[in-house]
């Protein structure tokens, strides 16, 4: 059947045809370069944050992998079992911030009607999440 309703069952047209294969190309080039801009965006990203007391300086990177660590003069005054924990807390908080602002990118770039957008900004942040938070979460689960 030329020109019936595909959704009935029906064939499109050649004109028909040929413009839904255009608008479905258009909004899969779309989707390649928004996801591209988003994977660039995401790569760059680094969140620096620092303790409440001003001894820990740290940079994490989108996978919450430490970049960059600056010890203030303070250090010198606390023990290396503090410095230590306040390093691993630090990087915690930076890496929270940066599950943040790696979903604010993905939803920047691939619109929040994107399921496949709020999958990936959903996973981001539970991986990047802190330890606590995310036992936290884990215990509210098996409730």
């Amino acid at each position: 059947m030329w020109g019936g309703d595909p959704g009935a069952g029906g064939l499109l047209d050649p004109d028909s045809a040929h413009e839904q294969v255009a608008r479905w190309r258009d909004r899969v080039d779309r989707m390649a370069s928004d996801t591209k801009a988003m994977s660039d965006r995401l790569r760059q990203a680094q969140v620096t944050a620092t303790d409440v007391n001003g001894m820990v300086e740290v940079t994490v990177d989108v996978s919450g992998r430490l970049v960059n660590l600056r010890l203030n003069e303070r250090a010198r005054r606390a023990s290396p079992e503090a410095i230590a924990a306040t390093i691993m807390q630090t990087i915690a908080m930076a890496a929270g911030q940066m599950g943040e602002r790696a979903q604010q990118i993905i939803t920047e770039t691939m619109g929040e009607e994107s399921a496949a957008g709020r999958e990936m900004a959903q996973r981001m942040v539970q991986h990047l999440r802190p330890p606590d938070q995310a036992a936290g979460d884990e215990r509210e689960r098996w409730r």
